[in-house]
């Protein structure tokens, strides 16, 4: 206590303080002194630890107002040499403002960038500089802040165009850039450099400072006391949960107070957790280290002084303070800078930054933030200032990471993290480069960090610790920083730069040369590999490189004279990783088709072998910029070119490759997953751009300057498949009689691969400076040939398409010219389709195609092909043959099936040489051998495949041949001549045939059926080129008609074979058609009973469909009263979906239930506020209108027997327990809540509802009228009052001196009926009454509490309620629209109401019906009515029908049923008209519509009944003229209920609806009340027996609570009551984010939420998935939503996480899942997370559609639904969200 004493004095003794103290008298002796620094000094060593940290408790509010007078207010005055408030307002008038925003982002604050003027992705714009830019109607994306960066608006450098928003825009006046001090006098200038210096010095001091126990010279406090803080900091390696839990033992705090000091510890960067002398805090500090230490390093701890600890507190106040006050001038902050940058006496990094920045590790991250705030608002904001502290980091950059890898915070509090300010600027990056040669600084630190090397100096991560996996995510910052620095390209250069660049370079290539080779592999031969090794950190650096790479190629392509250099330093390279590789390969000689070529022994299987090889990748990207830029062809002198040895280039590019075919081929099996992996993210999209792709452009490189022969037999070798294809009688089949299988199969596999290769090397042109293309080309096909998959999203087509360093992928430029866009419905996403005519530019051997996509792009491809063969089939017959290029035209009606190649486009000069690969002898012997093989198809040493890739390779040479054909002006330029060299047979001895020769023997093999399209195409293309040759070859012009012919006949015999064929399928299937009927017959006479059985039931169900219409045809249909239709009696059969056997449904037979859910809503609460009740002591008979709370019942509609269901459970509770014990995790359904799935259709049931028979009305029988009724029910109602007191003991009840009423005669009161119905169906109705209790009361079950039957009742008025309003928010009619389980629902609810009674005790129920009834009709032995003005009644309706049945059975009068509930429905009827009239508003006014005659009635009978309201009512209610007003009031305020009445007694009595209630027509009301027996004018019920309502109406207006409501005493709900919505949301997402971003956690004092969440029911926003605001809830702690789910939503919720654009959908606390969100972007996808960034607009049939679930009480299902089908959902702990 003696703290908390101290804590109150403190005050006390400042004040006096405090009154003696004058601001200005300190300012103007401070003016007088020579040294200012120790007079200020002095100041503070005796005010701060006066004001700051006293006690344990610390008060932010009166420190800050103290600071503020004592400390802040006397600098003030020194700055300006008078009264602040006028001098810094002076200030902020003659100030220029900047043009730089500056605004600083606060985390999750939505940012946008401009994807079309953004220099690069790096700069944003705040909310509302946007909105007042020019970039809001261009291609923007929006992210959320991750806190920490700046807007950029206002930096020319930062964007393409439009850098300034409206705001910002600079006036043409002040564009002559004067000094910004020039407007201050020069005393002023010295006295700001004077309050600058001290103020930050003293800061920097203080924050820097390390000793706990004494302060810097001059800040000694004057008397010093004995007291300690022990502070704890914050660190990224223990979590919340150890914190909290060491914090509770250290110094014996409570959960809640851990939990706050853990917030603030993870928010602040420290926290003191103890206050006291030197001994107490430091005892709780080694309790802490304790228990910290044993799994990793120990939490930070300190004990430090109390005024130590205070002069921090102040030192960051100052940093605010200085931030503040140059917010008021440009000249201020400039004077700031200046002092921050001065060199101090030690000379090299000794200003004050400096000494910040590099102490920044040292700080915790409060201190931090607050002085990188600083320098944001200070250095950054000013040019001059921001290059001069450029400088400063770019010299202490290696300093600075070293202690960033060594710190253990995150980056986003490291100062290191500012280097996305500097080196994006594209100005600054250069001047860094040539000034202090940043590049290499960058790579080299970067080299330094990653030590672990093997013998040949490569990167080895083996068997890496987590300590240096740690430090491995840490370096990987740097390629960051070196991102940035590269990011926009120089547009001139200079001789400095280039030497600085290529000085970077050769570092970049140094960093390659330890990737080149690095992970290698050998493959496993006999037994598996024991340890997966490591090879995610290689593929991780391969990925951070990659677009480092691209950019250095980039910048090589801007300067000739740099691209040489490159060429050869990376060539250089490149000779110096292949010196070190060539141990130990042997040389060998390999001659194949009288060709021969030197080269080595080297097998792939055998030998190491490494996917990385980032120096060949780079050498071929800039072999190909050679090309592209024309260097190649303009200054060869200067290129090394003649050096290459093509050998040696391809060499481990191709080792590469066949790496991946022979994993393909299964000969890597035992290497384990490490390798797949490696093969999978070497063809990913991510990596293959400077891997795959340019181990592809090597080869190609390779292949233009070798000759094609040894190029392929060096391929052949090292695929090893040379033995097979070189021996002298390959094509007779290489010899292996008993070849091990999968031997054959492999070498199968890798021929394909070898196929596909070198269709590859050739036809892979669309990269510009391979082929003659443009850029776009590339992307071009890239998408096309992802469309020709299937159709696809934006987003799907984005992620496979590589990204630029940008983020960009170029998409958007090119989509539109080859695909077209669909619109999404209401679920699913906007799909782009390929465009018909871009199909003939399909690749099937596409190189970026996995296998999967490959046979799903083949098959899509042939079924478009056979879907639009008749129409190209139509339009080519109608072409001339005038040239033959329509053969060469793809898809002409005979070649259905085939995929030809598509036409390429040419290559560059630089690599034209490679179309000779596909005319080389060693090709041509390649393929005659496979179609060798093909033609005696008797071994299995050949596949489909591989003959697919040859006659591939076939098609492509002829279309090159057939180009070169048409675009060669004369015939001497085509040297290509691949249909002669195909025809030509193979030399002697063997005289092989031609492949011309081969391909027309196959052309009629019956096994190539398939086949069969593709080789007719290729010989009619040859046949086509043949002809081209002839004629250019001869002068005489062919007569077109003679070549015409000769194809007709070709057709004429191709279509005959067709007819041929399909009239024998034809043929075929008739047969088959004949065969089955035949059975059929046979089947029918051999089973005649059972089809005559049929039959009769067909009939049966014919005729039972007429009992709809009514007995007699003039009678018309009507629901309720003695004249109500009896429909015929029907059995009513169904079956079990368990047993599968059919039962009939009888009072006494087996009980059938329904499976069913019910749970407590608030869909159509009209009163969110209305605290929840006590569930022991509630009593529910009266529902309020407001309905605040109700309970609904919903169905699945599937039926079981009792027993059947009732084993299903206890089968489904024994898996529940077995399971618990096994593993501890939640299931989508709790059993021990007595939930479980419905066997059929896996919906979400807590209970089942019995089906009973409808009940037979009795039609004779007395009919008494209103008068007589009310007459004797008075009598039976006495009668059981007195029965009831006899039934309690004697002495609860005061002896009554009235005499006994005797009963009418016809009445027993003690007769006990019996019971109608089996042993099963009363334990199912008290299994589901005591189920709808337990659940709308949140109590335990008890089958004896007398408020089961209340429950029921009102579930079932609860549900018909909400239908009701379900149809009419859907507009669709009342009866004939709802789905059948929901109309078996109403029935079981309405028919289980009237039997409940019978499970019940019936004295209760009848005390039920006495109270119900005397809400109607007062009762003097009833106390404490209702006021009608709080009774919902149709609530009021069902409850008093179905519990009259209890009354009823004692009855033995013959006084029909019908008739009782005629009368009630007239009553309550009555009743409700009151409450509409004496609810209803002032009339508004509107045109007096003409009324007609039966229109006039109406209204005078309104006027009449609502003056006599009056009467009895008095002065609360308004007087209204307009009868025409109260009518419409009536008439609209009254359909719900007699919809809803409608809905029940048809569900009660089961009488057929009218047909006009089926549809929506005109003349509803009239019908309506028909059905319901009610006359159309209302008011005649009143009005006809008005001597007997007028005293009731009397009772009514004259009970207490009806003035008191009209008052405005309770809460008045007017009629009809509007459907509850959704709340609205904005259209733009932006604008939800920005609210987001400004609401603050209720609990954290003005701390930003981590994840804000919209309730959609209500508005309201909560701060979830945070231990700040966990509230406890049934002795549970559960997160904000959970927690508002239960006062909102009756415990369903449906919120929006706002930074993850999610919906989140929560019932109870173990249940929840994500939805979709209504916002969708432009191409009609959600961005849930909110990672793609596309502007997000509202879609309203989205939100409708959630709006559905709500309404239709099924989210709970929805919920079950979505954790059935994704296990994970069952996982996540939904209470703490």
């Amino acid at each position: 206590m003696a703290a908390a004493e101290s804590d109150r004095e403190v005050p006390s003794a400042l004040c006096t303080e405090f009154l003696n103290f004058s601001v200005k008298d300190t300012a103007s002796k401070w003016l007088q002194v020579t040294d200012l620094y120790k007079e200020v000094y002095h100041h503070l060593a005796r005010y701060v630890p006066k004001i700051y940290c006293l006690g344990p408790n610390l008060n932010p509010q009166s420190e800050d107002l103290l600071a503020q007078m004592l400390l802040q207010a006397p600098l003030e005055w020194y700055l300006c040499g008078e009264d602040p408030s006028t001098g810094l307002a002076k200030l902020e008038q003659n100030n220029q403002p900047s043009q730089l925003c500056g605004h600083v982002f606060k985390v999750g604050e939505p940012t946008y960038s401009c994807r079309e003027c953004a220099a690069d992705p790096t700069c944003v714009l705040c909310m509302q500089c946007f909105l007042g830019s020019v970039h809001k109607e261009h291609r923007y994306r929006m992210t959320t802040s991750g806190g920490g960066g700046f807007c950029d608006c206002g930096d020319t450098e930062a964007w393409k165009k439009g850098p300034y928003c409206q705001k910002h825009e600079p006036n043409i006046s002040d564009s002559c850039q004067e000094d910004p001090l020039a407007h201050l006098s020069t005393d002023m200038i010295a006295r700001c450099y004077n309050v600058f210096s001290v103020v930050l010095k003293y800061a920097v001091d203080m924050l820097t400072w390390d000793k706990e126990d004494e302060l810097p010279l001059g800040l000694e406090p004057p008397d010093r006391s004995d007291t300690y803080y022990c502070m704890l900091f914050n660190d990224e390696v223990h979590t919340y949960e150890q914190v909290i839990y060491t914090l509770q033992k250290a110094v014996n705090c409570t959960q809640k107070e851990a939990v706050s000091f853990a917030t603030t510890v993870d928010r602040d960067g420290r926290k003191s957790v103890r206050f006291g002398d030197f001994a107490f805090c430091e005892l709780a500090k080694s309790v802490i280290v304790r228990n910290t230490s044993r799994q990793s390093k120990p939490l930070r701890v300190q004990v430090m002084h109390s005024s130590v600890v205070a002069h921090q507190c102040f030192a960051l106040k100052a940093l605010h303070w200085l931030g503040h006050v140059i917010g008021y001038s440009d000249a201020l902050r400039r004077i700031l800078c200046q002092v921050g940058l001065e060199r101090g006496p030690e000379g090299e990094n000794s200003s004050l930054v400096d000494t910040l920045m590099l102490c920044d590790s040292k700080m915790w991250k409060g201190a931090r933030n607050v002085y990188h705030q600083l320098f944001m608002s200070s250095l950054l904001m000013d040019l001059k200032y921001k290059k001069l502290f450029a400088i400063q980091f770019a010299k202490n950059y290696r300093r600075l990471q070293t202690d960033f890898m060594e710190d253990d915070h995150e980056r986003v509090v490291s100062v290191t993290s500012l280097s996305v300010q500097l080196f994006t600027v594209p100005t600054m990056a250069r001047m860094l480069i040539t000034e202090e040669n940043l590049m290499t600084t960058i790579i080299r630190t970067f080299v330094d960090h990653l030590r672990h090397r093997d013998l040949q100096g490569r990167f080895q991560f083996e068997r890496y610790t987590a300590q240096q996996a740690f430090k491995f995510r840490r370096v990987q910052s740097l390629i960051g920083d070196l991102k940035y620095v590269l990011i926009s390209r120089p547009t001139e250069w200079s001789d400095q730069l280039r030497e600085k660049f290529l000085e970077g370079l050769d570092t970049f290539l140094e960093l390659l040369k330890c990737m080149q080779g690095m992970d290698p592999v050998v493959r496993q031969v006999g037994q598996h590999i024991e340890m997966e090794p490591e090879w995610e950190a290689a593929f991780t650096l391969q990925m951070k490189l990659t677009h480092i790479i691209s950019m250095i190629q980039e910048w090589c392509a801007t300067d000739e004279r740099v691209l040489i250099e490159a060429y050869k330093k990376c060539l250089t390279a490149l000779t110096h990783c292949h010196s070190g590789f060539a141990d130990g390969e042997q040389p060998i000689t390999l001659s194949m088709c009288g060709h021969s070529v030197d080269t080595i022994r080297y097998c792939v299987s055998q030998e190491k072998v490494s996917i990385h090889l980032p120096v060949s990748r780079l050498l071929a990207g800039l072999h190909v910029l050679l090309s592209k830029m024309e260097v190649a062809y303009r200054f060869p002198e200067q290129l090394p070119l003649s050096e290459l040895s093509p050998p040696m280039l391809i060499e481990h590019p191709l080792r590469c490759l066949v790496l991946c075919a022979q994993v393909h081929a299964g000969m890597w099996r035992r290497n384990g997953f490490s390798l797949v992996n490696q093969i999978y993210y070497y063809h990913n999209v991510k990596c293959r751009v400077e891997m795959f792709d340019k181990d592809l452009i090597m080869l190609q490189a390779g292949a233009s300057m070798m000759d094609p022969n040894h190029f392929l037999m060096i391929v052949l070798s090292r695929f090893e498949l040379y033995h097979i294809f070189s021996s002298a009688d390959c094509r007779k089949r290489y010899n292996r009689e008993n070849a091990n299988k999968d031997v054959v199969q492999q070498n199968n596999t890798l021929t394909e691969e070898m196929l596909h290769l070198i269709m590859m090397v050739v036809g892979e042109r669309f990269e510009a400076g391979i082929g003659q293309v443009e850029g776009c080309d590339e992307i071009k096909r890239e998408i096309l040939h992802q469309l020709c998959i299937r159709p696809m999203a934006h987003s799907e087509l984005v992620k496979a398409l590589p990204e630029n360093e940008n983020k960009e992928t170029g998409m958007e430029r090119v989509i539109d010219c080859v695909a077209s866009f669909k619109k999404p419905g209401v679920t699913g996403r906007g799909l782009y389709e390929l465009r018909p005519e871009c199909a003939k530019q399909f690749n099937l051997y596409f190189h970026h195609y996995s296998r999967a996509d490959q046979s799903k792009a083949e098959e899509a491809q042939r079924k478009l092909k056979r879907q639009n063969g008749e129409d190209t089939g139509r339009a080519s017959q109608r072409e001339t043959l005038a040239s033959i290029s329509v053969v060469i035209g793809r898809g002409t009606q005979e070649h259905l099936g085939t995929l030809p190649p598509p036409v390429l486009p040419p290559f560059c000069p630089l690599f034209a040489s490679l179309v000779n690969i596909l005319q080389c002898d060693v090709l041509l012997g390649m393929l005659g051998a496979v179609l060798q093989w093909a033609v005696e198809p008797s071994a299995g040493h050949w596949s489909e495949s591989m003959l697919q890739r040859v006659l591939h390779l076939i098609g492509m040479a002829l279309l090159e041949e057939h180009q070169q054909l048409e675009n060669s002006s004369e015939d001497n330029d085509v040297y290509f001549n691949f249909t002669l060299k195909m025809s030509r047979p193979g030399e002697a001895p063997s005289n092989t045939a031609s492949v011309l020769a081969l391909l027309e023997n196959l052309q009629n093999a019956p096994h190539l059926e398939v086949h069969e399209d593709m080789i007719r195409w290729l010989l009619k293309t040859v046949a086509g080129i043949k002809t081209m040759r002839e004629r250019s070859a001869s002068t005489s012009t062919v007569t077109a008609s003679g070549s015409r012919g000769q194809e007709e006949t070709a057709c004429d015999k191709d279509k005959a074979e067709r007819k041929r064929k399909a009239e024998m399928a034809r043929l075929r299937r008739e047969k088959v058609m004949a065969q089955m009927s035949e059975m059929q017959r046979h089947f029918i006479n051999e089973n005649k009973e059972l089809f005559q059985q049929s039959l009769e039931e067909l009939d049966a169900s014919t005729s039972t469909s007429l009992e709809h219409s009514p007995a007699s045809p003039d009678a018309a249909l009507a629901c309720v009263g003695p004249r109500r239709s009896r429909p015929r009696e029907k059995r009513q059969v169904v079956t079990c979906i368990l047993c599968q056997e059919e039962q009939e449904i009888r009072a006494d037979g087996k009980a059938m239930v329904l499976a069913a859910f019910v749970q407590r809503s608030t869909v159509m609460s009209k009163n969110r506020t209305r605290p929840p009740h006590d569930p022991k002591r509630y009593d529910p008979l009266f529902m309020h209108p407001d309905l605040s709370f109700g309970t609904h019942t919903g169905s699945c509609g599937h039926i079981m027997h009792s027993h059947c269901w009732q084993r299903y459970f206890e089968a489904v509770q024994a898996k529940e327990q077995r399971r618990q014990q096994r593993l501890r995790v939640h299931t989508s359904y709790d059993v021990g809540n007595g939930e479980f799935l419905c066997p059929l259709c896996e919906c979400l049931s807590n209970t089942v509802i019995p089906l009973l028979p409808r009940t037979m009305g009795s039609s004779s029988c007395d009919q008494p009228g209103l008068g007589q009724w009310l007459k004797i029910s008075g009598q039976q109602i006495k009668a059981m009052h007195s029965a009831h007191r006899k039934l309690q003991p004697v002495s609860t009840v005061e002896e009554r001196v009235e005499e006994e009423c005797p009963a009418p005669e016809v009445f027993t009161v003690d007769y006990i009926p019996t019971n109608p119905y089996s042993s099963t169906i009363k334990e199912m109705l008290t299994t589901f009454g005591t189920a709808t209790y337990k659940v709308g009361l949140k109590v335990h079950p008890n089958e004896q509490d007398p408020r089961i039957p209340i429950m029921c009742w009102s579930s079932c008025a609860y549900t018909i309620q909400s239908i009701e309003r379900l149809l009419v928010d859907e507009k669709k009619p009342l009866f004939g629209s709802l789905p059948c389980r929901q109309d078996d629902c109403l029935s079981s609810l309405a028919r289980f109401g009237s039997a409940c009674w019978t499970a019940a005790c019936q004295p209760t129920v009848q005390g039920h019906f006495i109270r119900l009834l005397a809400a109607l009709i007062p009762d003097p032995q009833v106390e404490a009515s209702p006021c009608i003005l709080d009774v919902d009644m149709l609530h009021l309706l069902v409850s008093v029908v179905l519990s009259y049945g209890s009354v009823h059975s004692q009855d033995s009068s013959g006084l029909s049923v019908d008739a009782v509930q005629l009368h009630l429905f007239h009553l309550i009827t009555v009743a409700h008209m009151v409450q509409i009239l004496l609810t209803s508003g002032p009339e508004e006014v509107t045109m007096e519509q003409e009324s007609g005659e039966v229109e006039r009635g109406e209204e005078e009978g309104a006027c009449r009944l609502y003056n006599t309201l009056r009467t009895h009512v008095g002065s609360s209610l308004p007087e209204v003229g307009s009868g025409w007003h109260l009518w419409r009031c009536v008439k609209t305020g009254i359909l719900p209920y007699l919809r809803g009445a409608a809905l029940f007694f048809h569900h009660l009595h089961g009488v057929p609806a009218p047909p006009e209630l089926h549809a929506l027509c005109p003349g509803q009301w009239e019908v309506l009340c028909g059905y319901l027996s009610l006359p159309s004018n209302l008011l005649q019920l009143f009005h006809g027996q008005q001597e007997l309502l007028e005293p009731l109406l009397h009772g009514w207006c004259t009970h207490p609570g009806i003035q008191q409501t009209l008052q405005g005493g309770g809460v008045l709900v007017s009629f009809p009551r509007e459907s509850n919505s959704l709340i609205d949301l904005p259209d733009d997402y932006s604008a939800l984010i920005n609210q987001a971003s400004s609401f603050t956690c209720p609990k954290s004092g003005g701390d930003k939420s981590r994840a804000p969440t919209l309730c959609l029911v209500c508005g309201s926003m909560l701060c979830s998935q945070s231990y700040c605001c966990q509230t406890e809830l049934e002795g549970e702690d559960v997160g904000a939503c959970t927690a508002h789910t239960f006062a909102c939503g009756a415990g369903v919720g449906i919120f929006l996480r706002v930074r993850e654009s999610q919906v989140l959908f929560l019932a109870g606390k173990t249940k929840g899942c994500f939805y979709a969100p209504p916002y969708l972007d432009d191409y009609g996808e959600t961005d849930q997370g909110l990672r793609r960034g596309n502007p997000l607009h509202l879609c309203h049939e989205r939100y409708r559609k959630i709006q559905k679930l709500w309404r239709q009480h099924s989210i709970t299902e929805e919920i079950g639904h979505a954790q059935e089908a994704n296990q994970t959902l069952v996982g996540i702990d939904w209470q703490h969200l």
